[in-house]
């Protein structure tokens, strides 16, 4: 079967912000509010949702989702989510293959990976069990045609505690895999490109027990008691149209005894008032239980205008049934229901009066949208335990200060139920998941001990991977934060024997102004506590001012925590969290807290000492690249460097343009990696062409010389490299090229070319290769354009699509000067958000007999 097939049943497709396949977002600290909009899907993505909502359905799932490659080597990116919220699994959407984790382990070894339960989960996949605390079963799938791997096929069901997966269903899920890699596998052999840039979309497995809706439609003559019936009000009724008998008794026999009375009714009160009347009754089938449907009866006036004689109308069934929405506002508790995108779909008058909007702001949008208090950090995991695990959940939440109200989460098959009701004031932070019934300070199960402990766990992973200063300070604030209720955040660092800030947030502005930059003499808390090496905690800042009664307190009421950050024995700084209310520290949170203090003060250790090689590698990487060009007669040369978005944030690109007795040396190289080394090997390279340069060689000999040298210095290391020799006098130039980008030509009419220079291996694979030398010619006007890959390279695009670019872009200017040139193709390249690679670029162009006017012509103008 083609991989365009049409979709056997609907799927309702939501994209999250501004996410469709290709779309670029920009996203910044805050979560985009979208609650969606639904798209067509493209023919990639009808395959994809096809094959999930089948496949996840067929071994007994709830949800799950397909991972794809993406343009960025490595990376795997969620496409699609089914049967929950794409938002719920954000920290997921992008997945390193050489992760932890078994979507990461299934691509890696394209082998399916079945986990029966939490237990097993845990013991083989820490990481996941770390971030997902919930007793699933999971299946994973390889999506692997040939050598094409594609990417992951996932499932989520519930868990049977002690019962593995079933082998029918590892096959029937492998099974699915092979024939999503078969879909996809004609969809690339078509020229469709497998692979994902987005954000994911999200769809819905249908409900297969729901019925359709119908409406039916009568005529009844109240003076004969015929009845006329269409094929749906039969149906609703089911009979058969060919034995209905067209009598009022035929359709009172099929009304519950109880509403029969309804329908005369409504045929009294529609010819008294002259108005549609509308009544709910029961409709009776055989062998099925009463369904309710609404019955609208319309006056018909006879041609006299004397009396009713007639009464025509519609019944409708709404198949899933009528909510009663009068039941639900007889009850005091606030109630309210969520599909599994968790949109409300109903709200009764209690829970609209405790959120404090009306109906019909709430209903059909996404819960933590529409009601922004419940969008926070800490109950993310409420709902993640409430939709994957189909775990029933409480929390506290506090609407504003002093007002709490109590959240409960019911899930089911098809949504899930919810229940609010005002809470006292706690007397400390909401604790763990727990209900009704459950002793005091104990768990309701297994999985709510791990969603209550897991945040330090996850604090403790994610601080392994931080690099950065900022990146430890923003991880204790996603993770630590919430799993003890904090609101406030402060980081001091010491340095010369002085603490000074290093990241805060929830503070009132000023506050830890007098703090900043304090010697380890001061009589301070947040001193002590690093001095002593002891974390010290006040339950309320009125204890806290007892303790320091000259230290400027600020107006609030809370607690606090002071923690000291010592690693390997070795003092680093302080660590503050502020609670907005007085609280308690049980002796456990005392030593959790200070256990993690000392991970957060190690992730600091090797933050600072990535800061410290991040600024030797910019200060050598500045020392080595030229800072002025020489200026030789009628040629202009510019040179730009623009580093990397992601890692050290150094690379080893370089440019270089030399003058030499055989004419003017035009130099672009890029060494394989970033930092320190690759900085070093390229400040060697640099002055070995420079030395070979200045020594007269030919230009395939500085290219053999320079190699031969790279695989002296580092039998591992590679780097490309592109060599022009320029006669500045008649624009004749050699080039020899060594696996490095093609130049690109631009003519003084505008017409602008991508060269096709033969070349040889990179630098640093194989030392006798040779090198061919090719011939060119700059004419007036003219400009060369030398660059590093990162110029052309975007994330999810082919590298030819960025030639293509960049060729159109230097072929477009008009009217600006070489260095206006360059700065504009470095802004542009600037605009990338994931650029993995740094940018260098070397631009020449040559101005015979022009001192002054020395600016491009558009296309067609010279």
């Amino acid at each position: 079967m083609r991989a365009t097939a049409a979709l056997s049943h609907p799927v309702y497709v939501t994209w999250y912000g501004a996410a469709r396949p290709g779309a670029r977002t920009e996203r910044g600290s805050q979560r985009e509010t979208s609650g969606g909009a639904v798209h067509p899907l493209d023919e990639l993505g009808l395959v994809l949702a096809e094959a999930a909502v089948h496949s996840i359905g067929a071994v007994g799932g709830h949800a799950g989702g397909v991972y794809l490659r993406s343009g960025t080597s490595g990376l795997l990116r969620l496409a699609v989510a089914v049967g929950l919220p794409a938002e719920l699994m954000r920290p997921w959407w992008r997945m390193h293959v050489n992760r932890p984790f078994p979507v990461a382990e299934c691509y890696r070894r394209s082998q399916a990976i079945h986990l029966a339960d939490g237990e097993e989960a845990m013991q083989r996949f820490p990481q996941l069990m770390a971030g997902l605390p919930f007793s699933l079963s999971s299946l994973y799938a390889p999506v692997t045609s040939g050598d094409e791997r594609f990417g992951v096929l996932a499932a989520l069901r519930p868990a049977v505690p002690g019962r593995p997966v079933a082998e029918a269903d590892q096959r029937r899920f492998t099974e699915a895999g092979s024939r999503l890699a078969a879909a996809l596998g004609e969809l690339h052999h078509d020229g469709t490109p497998i692979r994902w840039d987005g954000e994911p979309f999200a769809v819905q497995v249908p409900d297969s027990n729901a019925r359709p809706v119908r409406i039916g439609t009568f005529d009844w003559d109240l003076g004969s008691g015929a009845l006329t019936a269409d094929e749906e009000l039969c149906a609703i009724l089911g009979v058969d149209p060919a034995g209905f008998p067209g009598t009022i008794e035929a359709l009172t026999a099929r009304v519950t005894p109880e509403d029969a009375y309804q329908l005369y009714a409504v045929a009294r009160e529609a010819g008294q008032t002259g108005r549609a009347v509308v009544r709910r009754i029961r409709i009776r089938r055989d062998g099925d239980p009463p369904s309710l449907v609404e019955l609208t009866g319309r006056p018909v006036r006879s041609s006299t205008g004397i009396g009713t004689r007639r009464v025509s109308g519609s019944v409708i069934d709404l198949g899933a049934g009528v909510v009663p929405h009068e039941a639900g506002d007889r009850l005091p508790d606030g109630l309210f229901s969520l599909d599994l995108s968790c949109r409300i779909t109903y709200v009764n008058r209690s829970a609209a009066e405790l959120i404090g909007m009306p109906r019909d702001l709430l209903v059909g949008r996404v819960l933590w949208e529409a009601v922004p208090w419940l969008d926070r950090a800490g109950y993310w995991d409420q709902y993640r335990a409430a939709l994957l695990a189909r775990t029933p959940v409480q929390f506290r939440v506090d609407r504003e200060k002093d007002d709490w109200v109590t959240v409960s989460l019911f899930p089911g098959r098809d949504g899930v139920t919810g229940r609010v009701a005002a809470s006292e004031h706690p007397d400390h932070a909401p604790g763990p998941i727990s209900f009704p019934g459950a002793a005091p300070g104990t768990f309701t199960s297994s999985a709510d001990r791990s969603s209550a402990l897991y945040r330090p766990v996850a604090l403790a992973i994610a601080l392994t991977e931080a690099v950065t200063a900022r990146q430890v300070s923003e991880v204790v604030t996603e993770e630590l934060l919430p799993a003890f209720g904090g609101r406030q955040l402060a980081i001091y660092v010491l340095h010369e024997r002085h603490l000074y800030l290093a990241w805060e947030t929830g503070f009132p502005a000023g506050f830890l102004a007098p703090f900043e930059g304090v010697g380890l003499d001061a009589r301070i808390p947040g001193v002590e506590t690093l001095t002593t090496g002891r974390p010290i905690f006040f339950e309320s800042m009125d204890m806290l001012a007892a303790a320091y009664p000259g230290l400027a307190i600020d107006a609030s009421v809370g607690a606090r925590a002071f923690l000291p950050l010592i690693a390997s024995g070795r003092p680093v700084g302080s660590c503050i969290l502020g609670f907005d209310h007085p609280r308690g520290f049980a002796p456990e949170e005392r030593t959790v807290l200070t256990a993690l203090a000392g991970l957060i003060a190690q992730a600091l250790e090797r933050a600072q000492r990535y800061d410290s090689e991040f600024a030797l590698a910019r200060g050598l990487q500045d020392a080595l690249l030229p800072h002025r060009l020489p200026v030789v007669g009628d040629v202009e040369t510019v040179g730009r460097y623009l580093p990397g978005t992601q890692g050290m944030d150094v690379g080893g690109d370089w440019y270089d343009v030399i003058e030499t007795d055989r004419g003017l040396a035009l130099v672009i190289g890029d060494v394989q990696g970033h930092g320190v080394p690759a900085a070093a090997i390229m400040g060697q390279l640099r002055s070995a062409v420079r030395a070979f340069a200045l020594a007269d060689l030919e230009p395939d000999e500085v290219m053999s010389g320079t190699n031969r040298l790279l695989i002296d210095l580092d039998p591992a290391q590679f780097a490309t490299c592109c060599y022009v020799l320029l006669d500045p006098d008649t624009g004749t130039a050699q080039a020899v090229r060594a696996g490095h980008p093609q130049p690109l030509l631009r003519r003084p009419d505008g017409t602008t070319e991508v060269l096709d220079l033969p070349g040889g291996l990179m630098l640093g694979v194989a030392a006798q290769e040779r090198y061919p030398v090719s011939q060119l010619a700059l004419e007036p006007g003219a400009v060369l354009a030398l660059f590093t890959d990162g110029l052309i390279e975007e994330a999810g695009a082919d590298i030819d699509a960025g030639v293509e670019r960049l060729r159109a872009t230097l072929g477009g200017v008009d009217g600006i000067t070489i260095a206006e040139t360059a700065d504009r193709l470095i802004r542009e390249a600037r605009q990338a958000t994931d650029r993995p690679d740094d940018i260098a670029l070397l631009l020449t162009a040559r101005w015979p007999g022009r001192e002054t006017d020395r600016t491009l012509a558009g296309p067609g103008r010279s």
